[in-house]
């Protein structure tokens, strides 16, 4: 039998010399998998004398590369990884909406077309130094920020652009989107190490919580009692610190006002117009229990609540919300609307502040309430750094704090009480509906027949 002949070898890697002098090294280094294109790795080399021997060596290298796969597999660009990127994640919708808006605006523009693979510390440096340095990123170019896109004549809301930082928070909210990016590219094989760790974004923000004062807060429940539904809204999270969408989606069904214990397990989001109920914020089934006197504040809710309904001939519906714009409480109002509202309250009382900063107002209630149960100084707590609490802990009741003291000066964070006007705590109210209640309840007793009014 005649020998085997040996089969021919392929060479591995191709050495052109380009019109310049320089070397042009190319190793195939297999499909692109995100366009099922050729992927080559390529290195230049510059003419000279030695050109040769180093051309040699990047082929020797990259060879070694593509057989130890340190190379990156695909020539896919961060555009290109992040749509697939928030395609594939399951966050929750406001999230999601935020992370796009947040690419759209900071990503995209500035390193959204660099290749995933070209990616180093180097460039995040840069990236990260950009959004520091303005948030509009102008390029350094002098032009006016107008008040609105549209067609306008030019005031004084129309001025020179100047340059403004972004926050730090949000450098590292952008950190923290192309680092789940980077992970799943390397996950998928697309890249052998995650770029990112080498990267260094701006630490943290210290919290500097400025919740109200009590005299502020006092009069700010003065001022919201004047309707005693939104004064009880405002007095219900000033006492349980509660979100404001866990607070638009609070069901009366989540309220024992036997044990004065509320449960909270949903939540109101809201983009622009768009509003949904959705799971809470920490995704967490929480129980709060409430001082006696939140507990009258919300029986008499409920009782105005009742009225309404008899007013409209209307039983509450079993699914009622606890806060409502409709008669028979059927429907949650709008978180926007809700700090809003809280908002211009505060602007007519000249209190810098706002629905969010009440959490920690809470927070400092119920460190001050377990410094004086234990006997210790105010400042041996940390009163304004976490407002949440542990998992599956209820939250201390801290309304007695604000109860009228023989020694108000007992109290380190003065006496507050609720503004409720009547003597049995009741107010008495009269809504925009109850005339035409009125004439419907007399069309109804007539049988339906026209009336004068």
């Amino acid at each position: 039998m005649a020998p085997t002949r040996p089969g021919r070898q392929r060479s591995r890697g191709t050495i052109d010399e380009l019109p310049s002098g320089a070397l042009r090294v190319r190793v195939y280094a297999g499909k692109d998998p995100v366009t099922g294109r050729r992927h080559d790795l390529v290195e230049m080399i510059p003419p000279g004398p030695k050109a040769g021997r180093l051309a040699e060596a990047a082929r020797t290298r990259l060879l070694n590369q593509v057989d130890e796969q340190r190379q990156p597999r695909t020539n896919a660009t961060v555009n290109q990884l992040l749509d697939q990127h928030f395609a594939m994640s399951t966050w929750e919708r406001s999230t999601s909406e935020t992370y796009t808006g947040y690419a759209n605006k900071h990503v995209r523009p500035l390193i959204g077309s660099v290749q995933v693979g070209a990616m180093d510390a180097r460039v995040f440096d840069s990236f990260y130094a950009e959004l520091r340095r303005c948030r509009d990123h102008c390029g350094r170019k002098r032009y006016v920020d107008h008040r609105t896109p549209l067609p306008h004549e030019c005031d004084d809301r129309c001025r020179m652009h100047q340059c403004r930082p972004l926050g730090a928070s949000t450098i590292r909210q952008v950190h923290f989107i192309l680092s789940g990016a980077l992970k799943r590219a390397v996950r998928w094989g697309w890249l052998t190490s995650n770029p990112i760790v080498r990267a260094e974004p701006p630490p943290a923000p210290k919290a500097k919580p400025r919740p109200p004062s009590p005299e502020e807060a006092g009069r700010i429940l003065t001022e919201a009692w004047a309707d005693p539904d939104w004064g009880t809204l405002v007095w219900m999270a000033i006492v349980t610190g509660v979100r404001r969408g866990e607070l638009c989606a609070l069901r009366w069904r989540d309220v024992d006002l036997t044990t004065g214990v509320i449960s909270l397990s949903r939540s109101i989001g809201q983009r622009n117009r768009e509003t949904w109920e959705k799971d809470t914020k920490d995704h967490q089934h929480r129980r709060i229990a409430l001082d006696p006197e939140t507990v009258e504040v919300l029986v008499e809710h409920r009782n105005r609540m009742e009225e309404r309904c008899a007013v409209i001939h209307a039983a509450p519906p079993p699914d009622a919300f606890v806060f409502s714009l409709t008669p028979d409480n059927s429907t949650y109002m709008r978180p926007n609307s809700v700090s809003e509202r809280y908002s211009d309250l505060a602007d007519r009382l000249g209190i810098a502040t706002s629905l969010h900063k009440l959490r920690h107002y809470s927070a400092t209630f119920a460190a001050v309430r377990t410094a004086t149960n234990v006997g210790e100084h105010l400042s041996t707590y940390d009163v304004g750094r976490d407002h949440r609490g542990c998992p599956g802990e209820s939250r201390p009741s801290t309304a007695d704090f604000w109860k009228l003291s023989e020694d108000p000066s007992a109290d380190p964070l003065g006496s507050l009480t609720t503004p409720r006007s009547s003597a049995n705590g009741i107010c008495t109210q009269s809504w925009p509906f109850t005339p035409l209640a009125s004439v419907v309840s007399h069309l109804h007793a007539c049988g339906g027949d026209a009336v004068s009014v």
